[in-house]
């Protein structure tokens, strides 16, 4: 099943996202859940143990550097997980919202060796986590970490985890009421122009994502190091600065 990019961003303004029930599955359906994990910008629980996994560079970190790799490996079947919701057709779509700016990956690093990783699509002041992977320890909560930090520095107002996992829960999320977050999604997507496809296709994704997934040189001077870049590495340290400056 192809589905028209238009569509699937609207679908995500309306609290609505796809999902299959295999990976070779044909058919894909929509899923608004009843109650919705979110990642308070503000409450990310930043351990003693994760802060000096990233302080002592054990990973490096980049943005949308391996999207088709992340989104590949995270449709792959792991021991916790026998099958995936990602069916090609879903897959495909989020590699045509990659190209035109809306879907944004996090790549971990250790060596030359891609270990962990999430993607997801932003929208306004809305990012929506889509799925992650690990294939080291704490690889997967070094992505989220520099999720969330870029996500403060860039104004964002929302980051929407879909459902409920203890792996989520232990880094803060919390399940919020269907009501409370079409209130929280309204208002991040107030100003982004839904009416048109052109309009909003030649828009782009929104300010926060040019600011959260851009370079170094929007940054204060005084604040990190030449290091934090979209494609080249990033500095644990910065990470771990940022989260702790805008707590």
């Amino acid at each position: 099943m192809e589905i028209d990019p238009f569509m699937l961003l609207r679908a995500y303004a309306m609290g609505v996202f796809p999902m299959s029930d295999d990976r070779d599955a044909d058919e894909t359906y929509w899923v608004e859940p009843k109650r919705r994990a979110i990642m308070p910008l503000d409450g990310f629980h930043l351990s003693r143990s994760l802060a000096r996994t990233l302080r002592r560079e054990r990973f490096r970190l980049t943005a949308n550097h391996a999207f088709a790799d992340v989104i590949a490996l995270c449709a792959e079947a792991a021991p916790d997980r026998p099958t995936t919701w990602i069916n090609h057709g879903i897959e495909a779509a989020y590699r045509d919202l990659h190209a035109r700016g809306f879907a944004h990956s996090v790549e971990c690093w250790s060596g030359n060796d891609l270990v962990g990783g999430l993607y997801g699509v932003s929208l306004g002041r809305a990012f929506f986590g889509e799925s992650m992977f690990s294939r080291a320890p704490d690889a997967s909560k070094g992505a989220m970490a520099w999720l969330v930090a870029r996500m403060r520095f860039g104004g964002f107002d929302l980051l929407d985890c879909q459902f409920m996992t203890e792996h989520l829960r232990s880094l803060g999320a919390i399940e919020i009421s269907r009501r409370r977050y079409l209130s929280l999604l309204g208002a991040a997507v107030a100003d982004v122009p839904l009416g048109d496809a052109g309009e909003l296709f030649s828009s782009g994704a929104g300010a926060c994502a040019a600011l959260a997934f851009g370079s170094a040189t929007d940054l204060p001077p005084d604040f990190v190091s030449e290091s934090l870049t979209v494609s080249g590495p990033t500095s644990g340290h910065d990470i771990a600065q940022l989260l702790t400056q805008t707590s």
